[in-house]
């Protein structure tokens, strides 16, 4: 249990990252590592040490879920067998939690095939990360998701505003989305990535702009990743996503709204 986890000791014998006292609790964001089969949560440990960020390690997908909904996890890092072509219980987990939660996710495995990434961000992944990977590039990206969705929680006091196209409606003070009057479900990369796109209806964004805007990394063979987002939004908001009325692909461009 995360309460329980926090209150134990301030760093552990492994170098993960935990605070003293309530006070400190309340300006720490905590993520989960569930499953560590790569050791991702002692890999990352020393680092998250002046970030203030607590790794918390779930012993099971209950006790996870059970801690996100009491609001005491801001990002899950899934460190999970992968198998080629993003098949086996990795990917079964993943969508467990997605249906369950809409907390970012970013999977951590040793398969680095590319079909098994595009599976990964097709089922619910918000971000695919090799174990293989410099610590520093992971916390880097685990920052970038944090920064998000801690936006889309309203933890920064940001006013919301409502955005409209058509049948299509944005409340960003509640984070839904609504087409036609039906409520859509998305993941934070998704309702990032569409209400960017809905601010700038009518304009073309770049692949490279998007990946930008959105994650805060430089944008380098993102391809796969952008438009496996935007293929997962179209299927959701769209009644057509082959001649959609919302989202369009600009072929050689790029993706605009309008």
């Amino acid at each position: 249990m995360v309460t329980d986890t926090l209150r134990k000791s301030s760093y552990d014998v492994e170098g993960i990252f935990y605070c003293i006292d309530s006070k400190e609790v309340i300006n720490v964001q905590k993520i989960a590592v569930c499953k560590n089969e790569t050791g991702i949560a002692e890999r990352l440990g020393f680092f998250c040490r002046g970030e203030q960020i607590a790794i918390v390690e779930e012993p099971s997908e209950a006790q996870l879920l059970k801690d996100v909904n009491k609001k005491e996890i801001q990002l899950i890092l899934l460190d999970t067998y992968v198998g080629e072509r993003g098949v086996g219980e990795g990917m079964t987990l993943l969508s467990s939690i997605r249906q369950k939660c809409s907390v970012p996710i970013i999977v951590v495995s040793n398969q680095t095939d590319e079909l098994a990434k595009v599976a990964a961000l097709s089922i619910g992944a918000d971000d695919y990360v090799s174990a293989d990977d410099n610590p520093l590039v992971i916390l880097a990206r685990i920052k970038s998701q944090l920064r998000r969705y801690l936006q889309l929680t309203n933890f920064c006091k940001q006013i919301g505003q409502i955005y409209r196209v058509d049948g299509l409606e944005i409340d960003d003070v509640q984070r839904k989305v609504t087409v036609e009057g039906r409520e859509v479900k998305l993941t934070p990369t998704e309702y990032e990535i569409l209400k960017l796109l809905v601010m700038e209806q009518g304009k073309v964004l770049t692949i490279p702009q998007i990946y930008e805007d959105i994650w805060k990394m430089q944008a380098v063979d993102v391809d796969n990743t952008v438009a496996v987002h935007v293929r997962h939004i179209r299927e959701k908001i769209e009644r057509n996503p082959r001649q959609p009325r919302y989202l369009k692909v600009i072929w050689g461009t790029g993706y605009m709204v309008g």
